[in-house]
């Protein structure tokens, strides 16, 4: 035999049944069913005026809040806030307690509450959240295994003009594949001179760089126009972590001796300083013994890379299994017939996505994974985000 359940109500129920058969006083009708005499009228009451309905539950949220701020203090915030669109709490407090010092006011947080629930803070955009994968992992066995890069900051020639030595090294032999004095560190100055030293020595497997312009941006995977025009040439970005220049040390220290014996002082022009340069790059590579080489020359040790620069760059390619998207000229794809934003630096590019789970997608340029792709909010995170969190 199942055990009875009753519940509140049910008991309500009973309670007011019994009282409208008036077999029973009120005293004796709380007392058979646990409850103060206070209760009973008020249920009594309430059934009377409402019915059945009046038997259930009723919020106990308070009417009233005890220390809610008063409209006229509320009123007079805003107004405030209309006459002077630009200022936050803190002032309109300042601004009140002179004009008013009657009025009790809130604290500053209750100010800002006031403002946002009356529409009169503009929402600040979200952003996504852009990670680092944290300490470069390739080791480097042989030449053009990784190449390392680097501006070596700026400086004024006698002219006055500024000049920025961009520095290529391959990471293996110290071989000094380039030094060439820019006038900035735009994509269009530096991409010329990538262009002819991997014409002239091939490609190399990895570039390592910081994490500053022209090699990385804030943007998924940290991809800029230059990174990404290297990963359609197979060449894979490899950063430094942010203010640790001791992870690209070799760079940093052929970078030491370069301004010891090019820049101090500067040269008249950056032509002048061109040749400085050029005359360090022969006797670096050539006549100058390398303690890490056993005292041999970088040009002893380096041998050009056996993969050519192509005369056109072929289209990207990706796997059966993936789903290939064209990302547009404002740098997003259109996915189950919503714009998903991706990146600017892929523009005019097509994007390959691979599903690892339900719903979920991992986004590559060529053979990078530059994020992940949740469609139940159609947002892609950063992949180096999502590899930091990951290593915490």
């Amino acid at each position: 035999m199942p055990w009875s359940q009753t519940s509140p109500m049910d008991q309500k129920i009973k309670f007011m049944s019994d009282y409208l058969r008036l077999n029973l006083s009120m005293s004796e009708l709380c007392q058979l069913y646990n409850v103060s005499r206070k209760t009973g009228y008020k249920w009594v009451d309430r059934y009377l005026r409402l019915g059945p309905a009046g038997l259930e539950d009723r919020s106990r949220k308070p009417l009233h809040a005890v220390n809610a701020t008063a409209p006229e203090v509320i009123e007079a915030i805003l107004e405030t806030r209309r006459r002077h669109p630009s200022w936050g709490g803190k002032k309109l407090l300042a601004f009140l307690h002179r004009r008013h010092p009657r009025l009790s006011l809130p604290h500053r947080s209750t100010v800002c509450d006031i403002l946002k629930r009356h529409g009169m803070v503009p929402k600040q955009r979200s952003h996504r959240r852009i990670g680092h994968p944290g300490q470069p992992p390739t080791g480097i066995y042989a030449p053009n295994d990784v190449w390392t890069a680097d501006f070596k900051g700026h400086f004024r020639t006698g002219n006055g003009l500024y000049c920025y030595p961009l520095t290529v090294a391959d990471g293996f032999s110290r071989y000094l594949l380039g030094c060439q004095a820019l006038g900035s560190t735009a994509v269009h100055e530096a991409k010329p001179v990538l262009t002819r030293l991997f014409k002239e020595f091939g490609l190399p497997r990895r570039i390592r760089t910081d994490n500053g312009v022209p090699f990385a941006t804030n943007t998924l995977a940290r991809l800029s126009r230059l990174s990404a025009w290297w990963v359609r040439l197979g060449i894979l970005p490899e950063l430094i972590e942010p203010g640790c220049p001791q992870q690209n040390g070799r760079h940093e220290r052929m970078h030491r001796t370069l301004k010891a014996e090019t820049t101090r002082p500067p040269a008249a022009s950056r032509a002048a300083q061109q040749r400085r340069f050029d005359t360090f790059r022969a006797e670096f590579n050539h006549d100058r013994p390398h303690e890490a080489l056993d005292m041999q020359t970088p040009a002893s040790c380096y041998l050009p890379s056996p993969r050519p620069m192509p005369d056109r760059i072929p289209p990207l390619e990706y796997p059966d299994r993936f789903e290939v998207r064209y990302v547009s000229a404002n740098g997003g794809i259109r996915w189950n017939k919503a714009w998903v934003n991706v990146s600017t630096v892929c523009a005019g590019q097509y994007v390959g996505l691979e599903e690892i789970d339900d719903g979920v997608w991992n986004l590559y340029y060529s053979t990078l994974n530059i994020g992940r792709l949740d469609e139940r909010t159609m947002k892609i995170e950063d992949a180096f985000g999502r590899l930091k969190r990951k290593n915490v």
